[in-house]
């Protein structure tokens, strides 16, 4: 070892480029004090058992994506996200380093860019939804529109329960909008009440969006009985002209605006995403929208999302009960807009199958097939498809000019 220093020394004496070698190989030889290394331990002596608790979240929202298939696009990134944001002094976060001061985090920069700034990755998601959406089984019953206004019931009532639990308004009208069944509706609304606890919301959202086949079931089995679940339902479609699927979104668009007008944003991007799919001349980009863009936005925003899910603020009781609200939400959506059929079932002479009520939440389309499934075993020959997809886009149009009308009368109350 010292015939290296001493040979080091006198070679490199006069040459500068070999100065930082110099410097370097009493690392290498081991010979450093013990102090000047213990920052590759700073990670590990930093972990706190609330980070644990988070990594345990993100390897369970992996586990369910992979394994059990519920929304992988979405809980796989914020299952790796609630991992990455996380981990003691993560890069992915911003940071105040001693000698360069303050370094911007990738998943702080996305946030504050793509969310917190605009909100523009979930009002650009809803392009790709819109594009999605097939207006025609609604267009042909226009009355199903009814079921996608009764299934909100659930947003109202939760903000409610919320307020009783000590959430102050802005925060409980946010959880309400779990309610919604509407992921980006959701988080777009929690953004801009700011409230404090937009990661527990979108998780709450999205998961149970994930456990539609499993949540709506058991709602639908509360408050019907089988003989209910039996009714049949004629489909005899009117034809809708590509003038009508045109004008459509246009004029649903102009009505919104003028009803509620901060729900725009939400039903103008909607809506625009239909008018490309409908409008016969874009069908490349219809695809586009359809395929690439939403899983890439739906990517972005579950990876992005996690910036919010940092262990301090996560890890909570309130968490915990805006879990079980988010459940409530969804519960009191799906019988309010059974028992709104119900109640129709009175008057009319044609009965409606209540289970095409509950349909009427936003979770497109796997609520509508929820229902299928369900009617086909309460009775293998009715079919309840296409009256339950036309109650549930109707449920989408709902869902996000509600998340406009709480951001419009929230901020008044306060």
């Amino acid at each position: 070892m010292g015939f290296s220093m001493i040979f080091c020394r006198e070679s490199c004496h006069n040459t500068e480029p070999f100065n930082s070698l110099y410097l370097l190989i009493p690392y290498l030889y081991g010979v450093t004090n013990k102090p000047e290394m213990e920052f590759l331990l700073d990670g590990i002596s930093n972990i706190t058992w609330q980070q644990i608790v988070m990594w345990i979240t993100g390897f369970i929202l992996i586990y369910l994506a992979i394994d059990k298939k519920l929304e992988p696009p979405l809980l796989l990134p914020m299952g790796f996200g609630a991992i990455l944001v996380n981990l003691p002094l993560s890069g992915v976060l911003n940071q105040t380093l001693p000698g360069i001061g303050e370094v911007r985090g990738i998943i702080d920069w996305m946030f504050s860019v793509g969310i917190e700034a605009s909100e523009a990755m979930p009002i650009l998601l809803f392009i790709g939804i819109g594009a999605m959406i097939d207006f025609g089984p609604l267009l042909s019953n226009p009355r199903l529109l009814l079921f996608g206004a009764a299934a909100q019931f659930g947003i109202f009532a939760t903000v409610i329960i919320a307020t009783l639990l000590g959430f102050d308004l802005r925060d409980a009208a946010s959880i309400g909008i779990i309610g919604a069944a509407d992921g980006p509706t959701s988080i777009l609304v929690s953004q801009v009440l700011k409230s404090q606890y937009i990661g527990p919301i979108a998780i709450a959202a999205y998961s149970y969006m994930a456990l539609v086949p499993i949540i709506q079931p058991f709602a639908i089995k509360l408050c019907t009985t089988e003989k209910e679940r039996k009714i049949r339902m004629n489909y005899n479609p009117k034809n809708v002209s590509p003038l009508t699927r045109i004008l459509f979104p246009i004029m649903v668009t102009i009505i919104a605006g003028l009803v509620a007008p901060a729900s725009i944003a939400l039903v103008g991007f909607l809506m625009f995403g239909n008018l490309i799919r409908e409008c016969g001349v874009l069908r490349s980009l219809s695809e586009s929208a359809q395929k690439e863009l939403v899983n890439l936005i739906t990517l972005l925003l579950g990876i992005t999302i996690s910036a919010s899910m940092k262990a301090e603020s996560f890890v909570t009781v309130q968490t915990i009960l805006i879990m079980l609200l988010g459940l409530v939400a969804f519960v009191f959506d799906t019988i309010a807009g059974a028992t709104f059929a119900r109640i129709l079932n009175i008057f009319l002479k044609e009965k409606i199958n209540p289970m095409v009520g509950a349909a009427g939440i936003s979770a497109f389309p796997m609520s509508a097939r929820v229902i299928q499934r369900m009617g086909l075993e309460a009775d293998p020959q009715n079919h309840l498809l296409m009256h339950a997809a036309g109650a549930n886009v109707s449920g989408q149009i709902a869902s996000v000019i509600a998340g406009g009308v709480v951001i419009s009368l929230v901020p008044g109350l306060m």
